[in-house]
């Protein structure tokens, strides 16, 4: 009697090793396939940058399943349609398939399942996108975690999750009913190619995670503490997309970290981010808001500023604020920005600035290639303070403070914002205050050659603080 095939349905889990729902298809004859649903995502299909990285990712996904046997099908359409039609065509059972967590994903997951089940097949979600599943883990009093640092404590306390699965040596591959598309008819790649630099700071796909990982604990992660802050060195461990895409799992990064010297310095702090992300997906699950609407609902009747004019500054990198152009040209030209000056950029918008969080996580989410519903959203609402666990709205970040102590040296902002570069360090990141025969011998002539800043600082800040006043005296 000839064993039933099973479908494996990837999405973002792109990789070989330590797929759970892979290793339960592999026992016998599978078919890979991918799906761009774009449709069922909405207004949460992936952007640009993303797009970018989604199609490299899957040529080499699509090389490592065809080397063992198995080649990536992939097709264009509604999931809720194609899964079921195509299980029905080979004859599969089962349909296999990573957990995701995102509001949408939930929502088409169920509609593939019934759809499968009115058929006689059944969807099998797989946990191995996360540390732990978020109905897993509860507080004291029954309900899940709002505060992060008891979350950590509690999985932490958990011990180390299980060690990750190695990938099958080979696959039993079923032929498809059809040719299916060639990656370029998926149409991921921008046009024009604004993306055309990317190669040059990123190489997706498993391969290169599992490379990126090693070379991190190797070198960087037991400095991790305070390599971290220091935009202009490579201090931060770069594996955001590899994660966000399924490149590479979250325990293959803890037990990574483990082999490499285990919870000490730089690496515990590190372990902590990769808590942070979880947490963020956590929040996600639990409350599938989290996109659209601030977690504290007093800040609904925030009075933001909306100015097109203010949101293009910030997006192009021209608002005056050296650190903060920096950052803004260093995403468009690497489709990433370090952590650090994330945080600075965002706070210069949502605070000084006074434009909507949402806008500036809409810019994030489009050309960023880590660019996560649950991270965006989460480090967003904690910038804005409006989340469960947020950074008090009154906490401002001073972008001059800011770019003397983590980028003293200038390395980062000379860089990016190459018409300051002959400014001395004590006026880089303050460029209006330099003397006149300071700014004519570095070329800088301010409105022209670089912007004077579109608000001063410490009007910014008595702004800021001015409509937080004014959200609490409308409660």
């Amino acid at each position: 009697m000839t064993e039933a095939p099973t479908l494996l349905w990837l999405r973002q889990d792109l990789r070989v090793a330590d797929n759970p729902a892979l290793h339960a298809a592999a026992g016998g004859p599978v078919l890979p396939v991918f799906v761009l649903d774009e449709s069922a995502a909405g207004r949460w299909a992936t952007g640009g940058a993303g797009r970018w990285w989604l199609h490299h990712s899957l040529a080499a996904l699509g090389a490592a399943l065809a080397e063992r046997g198995a080649p990536l099908l992939l097709l264009r359409g509604d999931t809720h349609e194609v899964i079921p039609a195509l299980a029905a065509r080979i004859g599969a059972a089962a349909v296999h398939a990573g957990r995701q967590h995102a509001p949408w994903t939930r929502a088409r997951d169920e509609a593939v399942a019934e759809a499968l089940r009115r058929d006689g097949r059944s969807l099998h979600l797989h946990d191995g996108a996360l540390l732990i599943e978020p109905e897993r883990l509860r507080n004291g009093q029954g309900r899940p975690y709002a505060i992060y640092t008891p979350f950590a404590r509690a999985v932490m306390a958990l011990g180390d999750p299980p060690p990750p699965v190695p990938a099958p040596r080979r696959l039993h591959g079923v032929q498809p009913p059809g040719a299916g598309l060639a990656l370029d008819e998926l149409g991921l790649l921008p046009r024009p190619d604004w993306a055309a630099a990317f190669p040059d700071y990123w190489t997706p796909g498993e391969a290169a995670a599992q490379a990126r990982l090693h070379e991190f604990l190797e070198d960087a992660a037991g400095e991790y503490d305070t390599g971290r802050d220091i935009p202009g060195e490579d201090g931060t461990s770069r594996l955001s997309p590899h994660l966000h895409w399924g490149e590479l799992s979250a325990r293959q990064v803890w037990h990574g970290v483990m082999q490499h010297g285990g919870q000490q310095g730089g690496r515990g702090t590190f372990l902590r981010e990769i808590l942070w992300r979880e947490f963020s997906h956590h929040l996600l699950w639990h409350r599938p808001e989290l996109p659209e609407q601030p977690l504290r609902s007093d800040y609904a009747r925030f009075p933001y500023q909306p100015d097109h004019a203010l949101l293009r500054a910030w997006q192009q990198g021209r608002t005056g604020y050296p650190i903060v152009d920096a950052g803004m040209r260093q995403l468009w030209q690497h489709g990433w920005m370090h952590n650090r000056v994330r945080m600075v950029a965002a706070s210069l918008l949502v605070k000084q600035l006074l434009q909507p969080w949402w806008d500036g996580a809409a810019w994030f989410w489009d050309t960023l290639v880590d660019a996560d519903l649950a991270n965006n959203s989460a480090n967003w609402q904690w910038v804005a303070g409006c989340g469960t666990d947020a950074t008090p709205y009154f906490r401002i970040f001073n972008p001059v403070l800011q770019g003397r102590k983590f980028d003293a040296d200038g390395a980062y902002v000379r860089t990016f914002v190459p018409e300051l570069a002959r400014l001395p360090d004590r006026w880089l990141h303050e460029p209006w205050s330099a003397p006149a025969e300071v700014l004519r011998g570095a070329g800088v002539v301010l409105g022209r050659t670089y912007p004077a800043p579109v608000v001063e600082p410490e009007a910014g800040r008595a702004r800021a603080l001015a409509a937080l006043r004014g959200m609490k005296a409308a409660e």
